[in-house]
């Protein structure tokens, strides 16, 4: 039986947008290096290195990425707060006896401290995946569906044989969403509690369906 659902971390659950342009702009203030936020938040979801890579040369990607993670950390208690519906999303979830797996592009380093900050407490948790790596995870997991704000979340989903469930709660619209192969959008995660009890779940065959 697929008993759990896994959920992205940044801008699914946690609105930490706030945090993470102020972090890239102090590390554009430390180096001196010009960095577009407006870009970064078009690539929104990838892992800290492979952003760190469009602004700084291969040899000083591990540095910046320190320099970021160490604003991020610092400014992040004061500026991430709880998206609607994420602490009632993962309720959900464990009241119909499944687990709650967050499954994120996020370093633990960085991870760790923002659930803290919001005082979520995930069943599981999964760091420094993205695309594919995310896929991997929850075919592991044998997740029923997870829940994301990126294409890319919605690509790892299918492929990993679970329902994609997106939030256009980060830099991608519904449309987006639904192009990169969402099976349902929601507005917020405040539609997901009722969505998610109305999932018909078939033990034997670990298939799931719309209920009425």
């Amino acid at each position: 039986m697929r008993s759990t659902i896994g959920f992205d971390l940044d801008q699914t659950l946690i609105d930490s947008s706030a945090a993470i342009m102020a972090a890239w702009r102090a590390v554009a203030e430390e180096t001196g290096v010009r960095i577009d936020l407006a870009q970064v938040d078009s690539r929104m979801g990838i892992k800290l290195e492979d952003e760190v890579a469009y602004w700084f040369p291969a040899a000083a990607i591990e540095t910046a990425a320190a320099t970021y993670r160490r604003h991020y950390v610092a400014l992040l208690p004061r500026l991430t707060t709880l998206l609607p519906g994420a602490l009632a999303s993962i309720a959900a979830v464990r009241n119909r006896g499944q687990r709650a797996a967050i499954v994120t592009a996020k370093h633990l380093i960085s991870a760790e401290p923002s659930l803290a900050a919001v005082g979520l407490v995930p069943d599981e948790l999964f760091t420094y995946v993205h695309g594919s790596e995310k896929a991997e995870v929850l075919t592991r997991l044998a997740a029923l569906a997870y829940v994301g704000d990126t294409p890319a979340d919605m690509t790892a989903a299918r492929q990993a044989g679970a329902v994609a469930v997106g939030v256009p709660t980060g830099s991608f619209s519904a449309a987006q969403l639904r192009e990169a192969g969402a099976d349902v959008v929601f507005a917020s995660l405040q539609e997901f509690p009722a969505w998610y009890a109305g999932l018909a779940i078939d033990p034997t065959e670990e298939s799931v369906a719309d209920g009425d």
